[in-house]
């Protein structure tokens, strides 16, 4: 998360990316229907609020007072958030909080304790109340840092979240690196091909992925992406972030568990992947705060070992890919992976071909991939 943010999209308008669709694509896919309206992250909410100056270094003061006063304490509890980040955090939300044309003024009048022109009004995008009372949740609460301000920053993209919704983590990018580095590299025809992201939750790959299938597309023949979700708000604010994006001609959203919403492109897929849940049920009480007790337990629990939705993945995906088709699925680590790649040796020998255990950024096995024969 420090790596995404400071990289500069904290604030700004997402660009509105476009993928052209080729005509034997068009219309192909039905929209789902969408029963839960997502919430709108705060750097995208208009600036219709105000605070005086000195009202907001009154709450600055306070916020950051209150972050100090956690200390190393997360930290020592469940491997929590220190100070040093909850104080960053709060610089992020500020970012977000104040509107653009006057922030970096702001901001630098915050940071320094000038105290000139306090009855000066500020343009906020929340009132001040409310962020008074989501700081304290995030501090008391331990509420996730992305729920409070609405969005994660992910690869190169700026994505909603909410409650209900697992926030995507660094290490899952090494998906869309394996999509671009190895499946079309070596197979670039599997660009021109549908691809599913299961359990999609923000959208976070499926969005990277069509962003890939584009990039190494030839002509007008271009990839598509069905994103399924079980979860009615994760696919409310999966469809509000492809949309966000301009790829609603390219990614589509259904609701529905793992494979169900794909029986029309069975035997079909030129890709398969997934996040989900790995973490075995008897882990989850020792979660860091943020992450047990906000985030889904839907997109978490993967069973007593952690691998009942793998397995079920792994079962499914050989009716699902054509020849030649890609996979690729996150897991819990080290014996997870072990234990899946002699899961397919053993129980499906003929159905795969290179397959491959491949590390996240810490060096950990997290990721196993491979091909249908």
């Amino acid at each position: 998360m420090l790596k995404l943010r400071s990289s500069g999209l904290s604030c700004g308008v997402c660009a509105n990316f476009q993928i052209p669709i080729p005509r034997c694509f068009m219309n192909s896919i039905t929209t789902s229907s969408i029963d839960v309206k997502p919430k709108v992250p705060l750097y995208l909410r208009p600036p219709s609020f105000s605070a005086s100056l000195s009202e907001l270094t009154k709450w600055h003061k306070w916020a950051k007072n209150l972050a100090s006063s956690v200390g190393s304490s997360f930290i020592n509890l469940d491997n929590g958030p220190d100070s040093t980040l909850l104080r960053r955090e709060l610089n992020w939300l500020l970012q977000d909080l104040v509107e653009l044309q006057h922030r970096s003024v702001i901001l630098s009048k915050l940071e320094s304790g000038n105290n000139e022109n306090p009855d000066v009004s500020v343009a906020l995008r929340a009132p001040l109340e409310e962020i008074y009372c989501v700081w304290r949740q995030r501090i008391e609460k331990r509420r996730p840092f992305q729920y409070v301000v609405g969005c994660e920053h992910w690869r190169d993209l700026v994505l909603s979240v909410q409650e209900g919704v697992l926030i995507p983590r660094p290490e899952t990018e090494v998906i869309i690196d394996l999509v671009e580095g190895v499946a079309l590299n070596n197979a670039p025809e599997l660009a021109q091909g549908f691809w599913a992201d299961l359990g999609t939750g923000s959208g976070a790959i499926a969005i990277a992925t069509a962003r890939a299938l584009a990039t190494h597309a030839h002509g007008d023949a271009c990839g598509r992406v069905i994103a399924t979700d079980l979860s009615p708000v994760a696919v409310a604010v999966a469809t509000s972030n492809v949309q966000r994006y301009g790829l609603q001609d390219v990614v589509e959203v259904r609701k529905g568990s793992w494979f169900e919403p794909l029986k029309d492109v069975q035997g079909k897929l030129a890709g398969v992947l997934s996040n989900p849940p790995y973490i075995p049920s008897g882990d989850i009480s020792g979660l860091q705060a943020e992450v047990g007790q906000h985030e889904p337990i839907l997109a978490l629990d993967g069973g007593i070992s952690g691998t009942n939705d793998l397995l079920h993945l792994i079962d499914g995906v050989a009716s699902m890919l054509k020849p030649g088709g890609f996979f690729a699925f996150e897991t819990n680590g080290e014996k997870q992976c072990k234990f899946l790649v002699e899961y397919i040796e053993n129980e499906k020998p003929s159905s795969f071909r290179d397959m491959n255990i491949v590390s996240d950024f810490a060096g950990i096995q997290r990721f196993v991939m491979g091909f249908r024969r």
